[in-house]
This record gives structure tokens, sequence and C-alpha cells, in this order.
């Protein structure tokens, strides 16, 4: 019975977790990169309804249950580290100014972290911006930025999925990847 218990702790939280969650710690405090966050997770679908306003977070694909609790143990995993941003920056949609707000308590809105899905022609003046940005986040500084897949796919060339999140030095090449849980 001893050996199924702790084989199942190890499933749930093996030791080369807390050396990747270690190395991610270290790797923030060192500064001069960005997390770029995918909002939690949503309720079912995909993009958002027709004739959804962002000034209206009723029309939109908001968290689920499930994502607000994620976005509360990506704040956890934060503090528990001592690890402060810099700065929140957080696209206009309600699920990612919500998740951050629910991580860090605060978000500042930046266009450029705006969804691009369905009108393609923004992606590349948003996607400038970003990587400009990159380059402006000084040593010993970090900063997150909630944003949507479809950014992050541009930005970096990979997926990921809701929640997750990934560390970006300055010129864009991903320096770790992580639930932050």
């Amino acid at each position: 019975m001893q050996r199924r218990i702790f084989a199942s702790s190890l499933l749930v939280s093996p030791w080369w977790a807390h050396a990747q969650s270690d190395a991610l710690a270290r790797r923030l405090r060192a500064g001069a990169c960005v997390v770029v966050l995918r909002h939690a997770q949503t309720d079912p679908g995909i993009g958002d309804p027709p004739g959804f306003r962002l000034d209206r977070c009723s029309t939109q694909r908001n968290l689920s249950d499930e994502g607000r609790r994620q976005a509360q143990s990506i704040g956890r995993w934060f503090a528990s580290r001592s690890l402060a941003p810099q700065a929140v920056q957080s696209s206009a949609w309600c699920r990612c100014r919500d998740t951050a707000d629910l991580a860090f308590g605060r978000h500042a809105v930046w266009p450029a972290l705006n969804s691009f899905f369905g009108q393609r022609g923004a992606a590349d003046p948003q996607t400038a911006q970003l990587r400009a940005a990159l380059q402006r986040v000084p040593a010993g500084q970090f900063e997150v930025w909630v944003t949507h897949q479809v950014n992050v796919t541009e930005l970096t060339g990979e997926g990921i999925a809701m929640g997750e999140g990934l560390i970006l030095d300055a010129t864009g090449k991903t320096a770790g990847r992580s639930q932050f849980v």
C-alpha cells in the first residue's frame, strides 16, 4: 500500500517538476524577459460569439470555474517564490483581464495583446510592437503579458494550452515553458 501511495505522489508532483520550477524562478529573477501567458481555461468554444463586444463581458467567451481556479493557482506560484512582475499587461478581452487580475491582482490593457483572430491584417503590426517591447525589459525585472493563442503563435511559432506561459528573452527566444502551478 505504501508503495502505491508513493508512486501516485510522484505522478502528482515529480521531482523534475520541482527542478524545472526552480529553474524558471531563477530565470525570472535574472529578468530581461517576459512571461507570455495564454488566458486561463474558458467556457467551451473557440473565438467569441458573433456580435461580441469588448465592453460587455457577457457577450464574450469567459473563464470557466476551472479557469478562475487556474488563474489563482498561477498567482500562488509566483507569490510562493516572491516573484513580482514589473508590469502585468493584458488584452482587452475579459478572459485575459480576469486571468491577470485573479493571478496578479492588477493589469493594464495593451492593444498589442488583443486577439486578431479573424483579422489577420492586425497580426504584423501588433507582433512588431511586442517584439520591440521584449527588448526594453531590463535585467532583474520581468513582465507578464496575458493574451490569446493566435498572438502567442504569431510571436513565437509555438502553441500553448490555456493557462500555460512561455518565458521569452529579449530576442523572442523561448527560455522556459510552464503551467506555473
